[in-house]
């Protein structure tokens, strides 16, 4: 497969790439801040049946389980945002990274770390049945 990437020169002029670029950067502070207020959510549990409860500790699992699915799914948005970020740099950003094709600015504005168009986004859902990440 042949991908036909935009070049430098093609910058796009209809998208606010400053005001995105800072919207992906406060994005990924909160994010990152969350995470931090987050960590002793995560931590391993103490199994322990003198100190607590069995309904305690079940209870402290579930929570621990959640959290860690909280926190891949939080590792999985920086990764986005990082790539965002990267092709910002190279001055790729606005272009679906499958088919070389500009992302529709309203796209970009509800989610600025899109890496697809609307149509590559389409085609990988109905592959795969799973909105890409």
């Amino acid at each position: 497969m042949n991908l036909v990437y935009a070049s430098p020169m093609d910058t796009r002029t209809d998208i606010d790439i400053p005001t995105l670029k800072a919207d992906l950067k406060r994005e990924r502070a909160t994010l990152l801040h969350d995470a931090e207020l987050t960590a002793g959510e995560r931590a391993t549990v103490k199994l322990d049946q003198t100190t607590v409860g069995r309904l305690t500790r079940m209870d402290a699992l579930q929570n621990q389980a959640m959290q860690l699915e909280t926190e891949r799914r939080r590792e999985v948005a920086l990764a986005r945002i990082e790539a965002a970020l990267v092709r910002i740099a190279q001055d790729e950003y606005g272009y679906c990274v499958s088919c070389g094709e500009e992302i529709a600015a309203k796209r970009l504005s509800m989610d600025p770390a899109t890496p697809l168009c609307i149509e590559c986004a389409a085609h990988a859902v109905h592959d795969t049945g799973t909105p890409p990440s």
